[in-house]
């Protein structure tokens, strides 16, 4: 017998609608059932691709004894914390500040107003490694709320406390002594604190687990591509910035593209590794990392490349491994409409990478002896494994070595191996796959068309740029009703309105789709989602943004994140595109805006740096002299130019230009005196330009004369 979630759309609410646990959706109704019996509400928070959430369902929720506890004791309540990222904030701070640590599974107590006072994560079904089974938790939490409830209130009121200032109050500054850091100070101190936790053998910061952090690669890459320049907005020395910051990054990345976190066969990347050398990973696959870690592999293929930006650095590089990654996002995560499924879950044939792992004996079945030997040496396949027995793919040799070793060269050995690999694609896709989330989300669905849009002339691929504005289109006709845009598609279904990080993150993508097409559309709609964010989750008096719109539901507290997590964050993704939009639009209230929260957020950014990594991407940008670039021509004629000057990398660059005869286009600053120059591209820094150039061969000069090589 279905409970009262299989009337709901989210595929990770549907997995549990035939749990014995009598479970609600997160609403009026829940809350107002809680009042009128006096219950407290338990409330479980995770998301369709979460292996420990599987193995807590399989333990506790699928248990008929624990489920009659759990429906005598509480009004149980289920979220989709990719849904609902508002309430999933407001308690997993609450979990966090109560125990120390948070994740998913989150499992919270709350009051029937909704109030948290004892929570944590995963609770085993017996008790284990001093942890309490889940059945004594819940007895003990039940019991509490019966017989000691003035406790239960006390708690209650001291963790709203903390949620309330968590969401209002600035951190202090390292250096607010002396007015705090600022500027290129901040970002040398960033820098430098990011040093000390660097792993110089596996790339990362700090020890196991793992986390893939694209948005502060994304940080360090520009900020040592600044280093290298040497200037900053007032034309002096960038100084406490440490060329090193782009070393740390690259290493990373090239580290991770060897482990076992990426898929060596189809492509992508999982969610991160349980160990401290990236070999083992929690096998889901996230839309959101695939489209932040390929940003963070182009930008870092185009400064490994040659000096006119070509990108591509051989077989191996990271222009490569950033095109596989885009190609598994369009092969297995687009939806027919060209918007982008959410995930893949970790779980096949109810165990966890089943579908990823291989035996000696299968890849000797599936190719021929040569090509089997050599791939499972360069892969490391063996009949002891490295996981469990059998084996995940990973390069822990070089592959240079082993060619000459074999007397091949590395383009041959490396044609063997990419015929070989995808052989095993193909055994592979006639396997049980692991679960899509075929929910499509406005945030990360932005983040994909900003990693598309800047990929497709960065590395020479239009249709990474068609794809960008297939699905750009899609998400503007079907996810905006009026002044409102939604968050969720479901099937048919719209619904959720959006939160800070959907217009800002959309935003984002409408903007590098302009400067990746030159094309006066995405251009407004990208003002327009910067109006909508300033307009309804912009505070002046407390001169902050919310994360939740100011027509949305009371919850608690009104929630409000200033660091990334496995996403940046709404307020990082706003002040960016602020930040972005004044440069280019002369919109320069938008950042006076950006400006005030960066000032008013620089301890965070002092204090968190890791944690901080798109706002120290704003605050650099605010700090460095842009290079603008100005290519006055219709979008299908200025294609060849597009493509060179987004194969020049720099840490703020500026494209802009277009049609002249376009109103909005002949409106921007750059194009002030340049409306008759049609056929032409201005390269300018600082207020010095050079001649315009007619050619995309010219503009290349051009840009290595000003930008430097």
């Amino acid at each position: 017998m279905p409970n009262r979630l299989a009337r709901e759309t989210s595929p990770y609410l549907l997995q549990h609608a035939h749990n014995p646990v009598d479970w609600r959706p997160w609403g009026k109704k829940a809350l107002r059932l809680a009042r009128e019996g006096d219950l407290p509400i338990l409330l479980s928070i995770g998301y369709s691709a979460c292996h420990w959430c599987h193995v807590m369902e399989r333990e506790s929720f699928e248990d008929p004894e624990t489920a009659r506890l759990m429906n005598r004791l509480f009004v149980n309540v289920k979220v989709d914390r990719e849904e609902r990222p508002d309430i999933d904030s407001i308690y997993m701070k609450a979990v966090q500040a109560m125990t120390g640590q948070g994740g998913w599974p989150l499992t919270a107590f709350l009051t029937p107003e909704g109030i948290p006072f004892h929570g944590g994560t995963y609770f085993p079904p017996e008790p284990r490694h001093g942890m309490p089974s889940f059945r004594q938790l819940l007895g003990a939490v039940a019991d509490a709320y019966a017989n000691r409830r003035s406790d239960v209130e006390r708690a209650g009121a001291k963790i709203r406390e903390v949620l309330r200032r968590s969401a209002t109050e600035p951190q202090p500054g390292l250096g607010a002594g002396d007015g705090g850091l600022g500027g290129e100070r901040l970002i040398g101190h960033a820098v430098a604190l990011a040093g000390r936790g660097f792993d110089p053998a596996h790339g990362g910061f700090g020890g196991a687990p793992k986390f893939p952090q694209p948005v502060f690669l994304d940080f360090l890459l520009r900020a040592g591509q600044a280093a290298g320049e040497g200037s900053g907005a007032g034309g002096g020395p960038v100084r406490g910035r440490d060329s090193h910051a782009a070393t740390m990054a690259a290493h990373t990345l090239k580290r991770m593209a060897a482990g076992g976190i990426r898929d060596h066969v189809g492509g992508g990347f999982h969610r991160y590794s349980v160990d401290a050398r990236w070999l083992v990973p929690h096998f889901e696959k996230m839309l959101y990392d695939n489209a932040l870690l390929a940003r963070a592999l182009t930008r870092a293929s185009l400064l490994e490349g040659a000096p006119d930006g070509g990108g591509r650095t051989g077989a191996g590089g990271l222009g490569r491994v950033a095109e596989e990654t885009l190609d598994y996002v369009l092969e297995d995560l687009a939806s027919p409409d060209g918007a982008f499924f959410s995930a893949r879950d970790a779980d096949s044939e109810g165990e966890e990478g089943a579908f990823y792992l291989w035996r000696p004996g299968q890849v000797e079945e599936a190719l021929d002896a040569r090509a089997a030997r050599l791939l499972c040496r360069v892969h490391d396949v063996s009949e002891g494994g490295n996981f469990e027995g059998r084996n995940i793919l990973h390069l822990p040799h070089d592959v240079d070595a082993v060619a000459r070793q074999e007397g091949l060269g590395r383009g041959e050995l490396e044609a063997i191996l990419r015929d070989a690999r995808a052989t095993l694609g193909a055994v592979r896709a006639r396997r049980p796959q692991p679960m899509r989330d075929e929910k499509i989300l406005a945030s990360w669905n932005g983040m994909t068309i900003r990693a598309l849009a800047e990929a497709g002339p960065a590395l020479g691929r239009p249709d990474y740029t068609q794809a960008a504005k297939r699905a750009a289109g899609f998400l503007l006709e079907t996810l905006r009703t009026g002044d409102t845009l939604h968050r969720v598609l479901t099937g048919d279904r719209v619904h959720i309105e959006g939160f800070l990080e959907d217009y800002a993150a959309l935003g984002n993508a409408l903007l590098s789709l302009y400067e990746a097409t030159l094309e006066p559309r995405w251009l407004a709609e990208a003002s327009w989602m910067a109006e909508a964010a300033v307009d309804h989750f912009w505070s002046p008096a407390e001169r902050i943004f919310h994360d939740a719109a100011d027509v949305g539901e009371e919850l608690v507290v009104r929630p409000r994140d200033i660091l990334d997590n496995a996403t940046p964050s709404g307020n990082s993704l706003a002040v960016e595109l602020l930040v972005r939009l004044a440069a280019l639009a002369g919109r320069e209230e938008w950042g006076e805006i950006a400006d005030a929260v960066l000032a008013r957020e620089s301890g965070t950014m002092e204090r968190y740096p890791t944690g901080a990594g798109r706002l120290l991407v704003a605050a650099l940008l605010r700090s460095t002299l842009p290079l603008e670039i100005t290519i006055v021509e219709t979008p299908n004629r200025a294609a060849a130019m597009l493509a060179r000057a987004h194969r020049r990398p720099h840490p703020h660059r500026v494209i802009a230009g277009g049609d002249p005869n376009e109103p909005l286009i002949a409106a921007l600053p750059a194009m002030e005196g340049r409306r008759g120059a049609r056929g032409k591209a201005f390269v300018c820094r600082g207020g010095r330009c050079l001649e315009p150039a007619t050619t995309a061969e010219g503009l290349g000069r051009a840009l290595r004369e000003l930008a430097g090589s």
